[in-house]
């Protein structure tokens, strides 16, 4: 297929359900059922990619030493740590400690048994 070929192609006209005539009894139509469960038992989609993991536990770790580095530099300049840059420290530690339970999997998420 050559770049500019979709729109030389014609375009297909989409079949369009026609709208239901009045019925003459007064009770609705019953309504279809879902055709997926929406069941809480079902496990999240990214539940078991071990790259998907490696992925973001390594950029959440990369992420929270960044932000602690950026808090972290005034203070090896002899600056008086304030009550903002320890918040930041501590967010930029809790940030790599996020990453470090996404790459852990503590409970075993990530493997089915049986």
């Amino acid at each position: 297929m050559n770049m500019g070929s979709f729109m030389s192609q014609p375009l297909e006209s989409d079949k369009v359900a026609a709208p239901p005539e009045a019925a003459s009894s007064a009770s609705p139509a019953p309504m279809d059922k879902p055709r997926t469960p929406t069941s809480a038992e079902q496990p999240p989609v990214f539940n078991n990619c071990w790259s998907c993991r490696v992925l973001s536990g390594s950029g959440l770790i990369g992420a929270g030493g960044y932000v602690y580095w950026v808090a972290r530099k005034p203070l090896k300049l002899g600056y008086a740590p304030s009550p903002g840059t320890i918040t930041q420290m501590v967010i930029g530690i809790s940030i790599a400690c996020w990453g470090v339970v996404i790459l852990s999997d503590p409970k075993g998420k990530a493997f089915r048994v049986g």
